[in-house]
Order: C-alpha cells, then sequence, then structure tokens
C-alpha cells in the first residue's frame, strides 16, 4: 500500500464487510498528442465496507472526481481492477447512485415527479401502491412532504439537494456516491443538509464515498477520510481513521482533542502538498 494510516482511537468501531468495495492497483491515463501518456491516477489501493462512510479530499487535479466515476461506472480504468460486493465494475448501475452538486433534476417534473421516475426505471416489478409508499416515504425523509409538488423553480438550493438525495435512495442502492454535493449551498443550509444526510445514513446503512473539499466536514460526516497526494499521476496518500461513534453531536466533536489532532493532521497534508512544486 502506498499509504500511511493514522489511527485516532477515540472510539473502538467495527465494520461488516471491509472489502464490500474493492480498488486494486487502479490506474487511469489518457493518450495526449503533445504530452504522449497523461497518467491521472497511478496504482489506487482502497477497500470501503458495506455500512462505511468515505470522505476523499484532495487539491484541484489530483483525480477525486474520476476515482469516483470509475466507481459509478461512467468512467473506465486503464488498467487494475474495481469490484463492488465481488462483482467487478464496468458500467453503470442501479445498485451505485450518484448525487452531483448541480442537482440535476428535470425542471418540468415536480419534486414528487422526479422521485417517482428514478422508482419506475429500477424498481419495474413493485406495482402501483408500492412505488407511491416508497415515494412518500422518502419524500418524508428528507422532509419535502409539504413541497411535493411543487417544481425545481419553487424550491430553494438545499430542498432541490434533498430531491436527489431521496430519489438516489428511493431506488435502494448497494451505494451513495457524492460529488461535492454541498458545495454549492450557503454555510447555514450546508450545515443543516449535512445533519440532515447523516441522520438518514444512520438509520439506513449503507456505503457512501463522498468528495468534498471541507475537512470539518469529512470529520463529521465520515468513518475514513482519504487524502490524495496531487496530480498527475496521483494516488492515496494517507488515510485518517476518524472513530467517533454514531449518531454525532458537531459540537461535542468539537470540543476533543481527537478532533484537533484529525483536523490539523489532515489540514496539514494539504498545505504540504499545496506548497509542493511537482
Amino acid at each position: 500500500m502506498k499509504y500511511t494510516p493514522l489511527t485516532v482511537k477515540a472510539h473502538q468501531q467495527t465494520l461488516p464487510k471491509p472489502n464490500f468495495l474493492e480498488i486494486e492497483n487502479l490506474v487511469k491515463s489518457y493518450a495526449t498528442p503533445d504530452q504522449g501518456n497523461f497518467v491521472v491516477l497511478d496504482g489506487v489501493d482502497l477497500t470501503i465496507g458495506e455500512n462505511e462512510f468515505i470522505s476523499i479530499i484532495g487539491h484541484s487535479g489530483c483525480g477525486k472526481s474520476t476515482l469516483l466515476k470509475i466507481v459509478a461506472g461512467l468512467e473506465t480504468a486503464t488498467s487494475g481492477s474495481v469490484r463492488l460486493d465481488g462483482k467487478e465494475i464496468r458500467k453503470p448501475g442501479a445498485e451505485r447512485m450518484m448525487i452531483f452538486q448541480n442537482y440535476s433534476l428535470l425542471p418540468w417534473l415536480t419534486v414528487r415527479d422526479n422521485i417517482r421516475l428514478a422508482v419506475d426505471e429500477v424498481l419495474k416489478n413493485a406495482n402501483r401502491a408500492e412505488k407511491i409508499s416508497i415515494v412518500n416515504e422518502h419524500l418524508a425523509m428528507v422532509n419535502l412532504t409539504a413541497a411535493a409538488d411543487k417544481y425545481p423553480d419553487e424550491i430553494s438550493g438545499g430542498m432541490k439537494q434533498r430531491v436527489g438525495i431521496a430519489r438516489a435512495l428511493a431506488i435502494r442502492p448497494k451505494m451513495l456516491l457524492m460529488d461535492e454535493p454541498f458545495g454549492a449551498l450557503d454555510a447555514l443550509t450546508r450545515g443543516k443538509l449535512q445533519r440532515q444526510v447523516l441522520d438518514i445514513w444512520e438509520n439506513h446503512r449503507q456505503a457512501v464515498m463522498m468528495i468534498t473539499h471541507d475537512v470539518d466536514e469529512a470529520i463529521y460526516m465520515s468513518d475514513r477520510i482519504v487524502l490524495m497526494t496531487n496530480g498527475p499521476a496521483a494516488t492515496i496518500g494517507e488515510i485518517l481513521e476518524v472513530s467517533f461513534p454514531h449518531p454525532r453531536d458537531r459540537v461535542a466533536m468539537r470540543n476533543t482533542k481527537e478532533y484537533f489532532e484529525i483536523r490539523n493532521h489532515a489540514l496539514n497534508f494539504l498545505d504540504r502538498y499545496f506548497t509542493h512544486e511537482e
């Protein structure tokens, strides 16, 4: 392995199926007319548990989004392997749902119908009553029942992102992939939505891989934080374990020595790579 784990032993935690997602010696490169073979990711090794929440942090150009897209099946690796529950990932699948920063809602459909569209597409064997029940359940889960019949341009950015989260969860995927899901929100809305997503995850555990630039967000939400080295030819530099128990109290966490150890270590790592000339 090419990283040195840092374990902050705040609390003990046992994760089932630590090899639920297996990324082994992953390389992603592109042929370019002027630079030859441009390597984006070089030798990435990572396993994620079936109920584990992972955040990935690194500077722009380190291949975070590329890695997420490969796991989603939206891009293919040049070499290496990515397996989910023992099966090689070669294309997109309903067992892996992606939440983007820009909401990705259909403006001509209501909140309810945006969620129902995904349910209709994936849960084809469910009857009409079952589909209505699933949609209503997930509207309630993200506190959008009162806004169910509104259109995307009639709701706030935070509400739009909650629609995307409900839509992703409604088809009951094995893994949730989030590409800076709170990046477009103001600080107050971002904090509230972080808490809502964490509440949902704590009550409906599944594997989550989230890209973020926010160290505090990663510590608050994650079981582990993956720190990427700079690109090109980026790889995993370190993995930090965040062993605070769930459910989490943001204020209580920030008043602990362990929190500042993790935060300072992550920031020092990022600062070191920010000032390092490739």
